[in-house]
């Protein structure tokens, strides 16, 4: 594995450089160190598709040690993105050893300084307690970056042909679940078939579930998980339990702020970095923009061990989600009265509004779209 480094990384490295190396662009990364939140960042560049991975916050000790955190952070990273353990393995192995050289092309650093911009600007999704970043790296690695010719690539894509001309075969294997999700209604009928990796994140498991139901994230959300404990709800008004009596064991929110209501009703936990296989097959309730309290329950049907893809997909669904702001099942069923009679004084101007917070009938290619977008 050649590993092209800028002068600052060099020296930081204290590392001499081999001149006149040469390596398949596959197996050769241009490099640089940059400081993000005051913390050490090393940012890696493939030459041949511009895949990047990203380290953060070494130390003196972990630059002694950087051959075995460049193999870590390439393992875990092609991890992240649900490849196939024996193609990680024989990629890496093909790697070979570790060389360091100096940065080689104009064009290649260039590509390399634009990553680690991005790195910077997305710095939010950096996870404060490792030093690898598969979810950043593989976040950066999904935006369309310029090919020098005109056109457009998709890093992580231009990865995975490659990847498949490497293994001869489909990349991506990982267990994934089947999940029915229901909006709480009064009348209609609002749900989704999802089937998503298990080892998703719930934060990405947020957006996902925006772009299924055609949410805008404009609002607060929060995901309750439950145990087998059950209650009588008859007499508790708490939107905390589950529709069948489940007493939840917590509360993942996407917001610090929210811990400042943290009360001895239910644990409350930030739910960056905490992913799906560690509550299944748990019941879960997602609630979405506490005004309009948008109640979403989730239930897994179905376990599939060896799933084709990394990415979730919608496999089918019913019904049309409310407008965003529409005011809750009350505001909805006014809302579906005066858009069905075309009479009605506020026909128009309703069916405007509605038309401008995106309200449209389901459609599960334009849903499968959106969710590719999100995640």
């Amino acid at each position: 594995m050649l590993i092209q480094c800028t002068k600052k990384l060099l020296n930081q490295l204290k590392v001499k450089p081999e001149p006149g190396i040469e390596e398949e662009a596959l197996f050769s990364w241009h490099t640089n160190i940059i400081t993000v939140n005051r913390r050490k960042t090393v940012v890696l560049v493939n030459d041949k598709n511009r895949y990047s991975i990203v380290l953060y916050g070494l130390k003196a000790k972990d630059l002694k040690e950087f051959d075995q955190h460049i193999r870590e952070a390439v393992r875990r990273t092609l991890e992240e993105e649900y490849i196939k353990d024996d193609l990680v393995e024989k990629f890496i192995n093909n790697s070979g050893d570790i060389v360091y050289a100096k940065t080689r092309n104009r064009s290649l650093v260039s590509r390399m300084n634009e990553s680690c911009r991005l790195v910077e600007f997305y710095s939010e999704l950096l996870d404060e307690s490792s030093i690898y970043q598969p979810a950043l790296s593989k976040s950066i690695s999904q935006m369309m970056v310029g090919d020098g010719e005109g056109g457009y690539i998709d890093p992580n894509e231009e990865f995975y042909q490659d990847l498949e001309a490497l293994s001869g075969e489909n990349i991506f294997s990982c267990q994934a679940a089947v999940i029915m999700i229901s909006l709480a209604l009064e009348k209609e009928k609002v749900w989704r078939r999802l089937v998503v990796p298990v080892n998703i994140s719930f934060a990405k498991l947020h957006q996902v579930i925006q772009a299924a139901f055609g949410w805008k994230d404009y609002h607060l959300h929060e995901f309750y998980i439950y145990g087998e404990e059950k209650t009588d709800i008859s007499n508790i008004n708490h939107s905390g339990y589950h529709k069948d009596g489940l007493r939840p064991i917590i509360c993942l929110i996407g917001s610090e702020e929210d811990l400042e209501y943290q009360d001895d009703y239910v644990k409350m936990k930030l739910e960056k970095g905490i992913r799906l296989s560690k509550y299944l097959p748990a019941r879960i309730k997602y609630n979405y923009d506490f005004g309009d309290n948008w109640q979403h329950y989730l239930e897994v049907e179905e376990i599939i061990d060896d799933y084709s893809y990394n990415y979730p997909q919608c496999l089918t669904g019913e019904g049309n989600t409310p407008p965003e702001d529409v005011g809750g099942k009350y505001g909805y069923q006014k809302f579906l009265e005066i858009i069905a009679d075309p009479d009605h004084p506020d026909y128009d101007s309703m069916m405007d509004w509605g038309q401008s917070q995106g309200y449209k009938e389901f459609d599960l290619e334009e849903v499968n779209k959106a969710i590719n977008r999100r995640y």
